[in-house]
């Protein structure tokens, strides 16, 4: 063996070497864990997304009842992004909020709607604000029209036919 020679252990170089991998292990395992923890709680915050437009108290005062029609409202206040369906009766300018926080389903927090109500000259007869407390929630019916050709498989329903077939019902015609 050399003289001047000794082996790493003794210096603790090896050791040290270990240690600081170690120890780097640990710090990268702490950041992983914090930054899997902030996802967690921000993926939990609400999150509050706005649609619509709803017009201003000042904006609505520019509506006079009785005096302006469809176009002047049009231009003052912006076309609706809904009006009468049937009749072209008002317009209605509609604004949502909706929350969504972590996995829960979204849910409308607030939602404004004004109707602007025009007589049959098109001029306004009425203005009126409604709020999401004003609302009454609707249940949709999922109706389905039965049919018993749903019960039958596309091969019964071919088996079931032959037995109708008559071919002197073609020759006849």
């Amino acid at each position: 063996m050399l003289s001047g020679f000794k082996p790493l252990m003794e210096f603790g170089v090896a050791g040290d070497i270990m240690g600081a991998e170690t120890g780097q292990f640990k710090s990268a395992a702490k950041l992983a864990i914090w930054v899997v923890t902030a996802a967690a709680l921000a993926s939990c915050s609400a999150r509050y997304q706005r649609h619509g437009y709803v017009p201003t108290e000042e904006e609505l005062a520019e509506v006079v009842v009785g005096i302006d029609t469809k176009d002047s409202v049009a231009e003052t206040l912006g076309v609706p992004s809904a009006s009468g369906v049937l009749s072209e009766s008002g317009y209605y300018y509609v604004a949502t909020t909706m929350r969504h926080r972590g996995v829960s389903a979204i849910k409308p927090v607030s939602r404004e709607l004004v109707a602007i109500n025009f007589d049959a000259r098109d001029v306004v007869s009425g203005v009126e604000r409604y709020s999401l407390e004003d609302g009454k929630v609707i249940p949709l019916e999922r109706r389905v029209t039965s049919s018993s050709v749903q019960d039958k498989t596309f091969l019964r329903q071919l088996l079931g036919s032959l037995g109708n077939f008559n071919p002197g019902n073609l020759i006849s015609e």
